[in-house]
């Protein structure tokens, strides 16, 4: 392979993809159905396609929604797991790149640095390192499309305590699981209440000699069985394809209808799911100190437990929660500031993500560096005054892709309307008089530290990010795409 390549050694792509995760692969097939004749690229950091699902590898990973939505909605899921486990979502991800010829525009190794966009040129300039060699690679798009998540892959969330040097066991981050670990008929204690730890406990439980889940502040929890029976029954009814967008539409309804309920109801929801936990844990287990949270249900992401597997954990006393706040590591545990003491051979820090916006890529248009935080996003997948530019992020209410998959119909329309048209350039405008607010509106650790970051949203459409499915379709798929605010014009001149 070439150390480096010039501009003019690689040809001008139609669209330029970044990451090859579950959103990325998502984005090329759209473009190979809906714009058929258009030249694309994938640049992947990492050597797999996969993007979280193929980072993450700690004990039981598994998705917290279930995958008749956060599948794709052109290739059904088979697997009658409805909560599946990490390496089932990659193989699908992988066989849908596979079985759609979309591996052979994938460069893996290659990280993006920066992106200049030119209004001269109608083109972007991106600057890419290729990993395994150093080298530097750049390419050129009209169109730039990233899908790279929204967290970094680098860097964790990682509180620093005190005496962490005295410990004589071994500290664990999820994100970057040891392969090596052995905790087998070992004490493990898991610090963190939200899903990646209500996924560890019980799965680490299986063998370890016992698993205390640490929480500063508990999280709602909520049991769904692993496999959905509706599913099941319209698969012995119904065409395979013709089943799953039944089961599809079913659960987009539901968990649309819930969120309704628990944002307008937030005390009648907090007591269901508080009671659902009673029911299962038993009358005697304190609920109201390990699983009643003080904040409203969706201020953060409800977790889910497939087949209640955490509560059976802790009904069978493999594993134990407790409610408290880490005044520092000993050589063999934890002191708590209660002044409990909790003994540990392993102690697992599920302490949260950290948020890492466009894959960490600067952007630069006409010579301005674009600083994110100060723009705002358009239908909550473009940003203001950034040209020729889509990201998919995902629900933080419902399945991900339900969302990405809008935004790769959007780019395609876009694209196409581009074409017809003549247009060179497009780009959102954003009015003045917009107040802007949150992008997210949850109180999430890994989010309100990251509101420096992030864009914003605004105070009326299209700039609102709604977090509901059936708004963003209406929006996205069926709102004209010469709305007012999305701006054309030829190249050489931004609009």
């Amino acid at each position: 392979m070439p150390t480096s390549h010039s501009v003019a050694e690689e040809p001008l792509l139609d669209v330029l993809i970044v990451g090859a995760g579950l959103s990325g692969i998502g984005a090329a097939y759209a473009l190979q159905e809906r714009c058929p004749g258009k030249r694309y690229a994938i640049l992947e950091a990492r050597e797999a396609v996969g993007g979280t699902w193929d980072l993450f590898r700690y004990p039981g990973i598994r998705s917290d929604s279930d995958m008749y939505t956060l599948g794709y909605g052109f290739k059904p899921w088979k697997n009658p797991k409805a909560i599946a486990d990490g390496p089932a979502i990659r193989s699908y991800i992988e066989e849908t790149a596979r079985e759609s010829g979309i591996l052979q525009h994938i460069r893996f190794g290659h990280e993006v640095v920066g992106a200049t966009w030119s209004s001269q040129e109608a083109y972007w300039t991106v600057e890419a390192k290729h990993r395994p060699t150093g080298s530097s690679r750049t390419l050129r798009a009209r169109f730039l499309y990233v899908c790279s998540g929204y967290y970094s892959y680098e860097e964790a969330h990682r509180p620093e305590f005190p005496g962490e040097e005295e410990f004589q066991g071994t500290v664990a981050l999820p994100q970057f699981w040891p392969e090596e670990l052995d905790y087998s008929g070992k004490r493990v204690v898991v610090v963190g209440s939200g899903a990646t730890a209500v996924t560890l406990v019980p799965a680490m439980a299986q063998s370890a000699a016992h698993v205390t889940m640490l929480q500063r502040t508990p999280s709602y929890i909520v049991a769904r069985p692993s496999e959905d029976a509706i599913a099941a029954k319209l698969r012995r009814y119904l065409p395979a394809r013709l089943a799953y967008r039944a089961t599809r539409w079913k659960n987009v309804l539901q968990s649309i209808v819930l969120y309704r309920i628990a944002r307008s109801k937030p005390e009648l929801a907090k007591k269901q799911i508080v009671q659902l936990a009673q029911r299962q844990l038993g009358p005697s287990y304190d609920v109201g100190t390990h699983f009643t949270p003080s904040y409203k249900p969706w201020d953060q992401r409800v977790c889910v437990v497939p087949d209640g597997d955490l509560f059976q954990a802790v009904r069978e006393e493999k594993a134990t929660v407790v409610t408290d706040e880490i005044e520092g590591f000993t050589a063999t545990g934890l002191r708590l500031k209660s002044g409990q003491e909790l003994p540990a051979d392993v102690v697992v820090l599920a302490t949260g993500l950290k948020i890492k916006l466009l894959g960490g890529m600067k952007l630069n248009i006409d010579g301005r560096q674009v600083e994110p935080h100060q723009t705002m996003a358009y239908k909550g997948m473009m940003l203001s005054d950034v040209p020729n530019f889509a990201m998919a992020f995902g629900y933080t209410n419902a399945s991900w892709t339900l969302k990405a998959d809008l935004t790769a119909g959007y780019v395609c329309r876009l694209l196409r309307y581009m074409d017809r048209h003549h247009i060179d350039i497009a780009v959102s405008r954003k009015d003045e008089q917009v107040e802007p607010e949150p992008f997210l509106s949850f109180t999430s650790g890994y989010v309100q530290r990251a509101q420096d970051i992030l864009p914003k949203q605004g105070s009326r459409r299209p700039w609102q990010v709604y977090q509901n499915y059936l708004q963003d379709l209406l929006t996205i798929r069926y709102g004209r795409i010469a709305d007012g605010v999305m701006c054309f014009g030829p190249k050489g001149v931004m609009p």
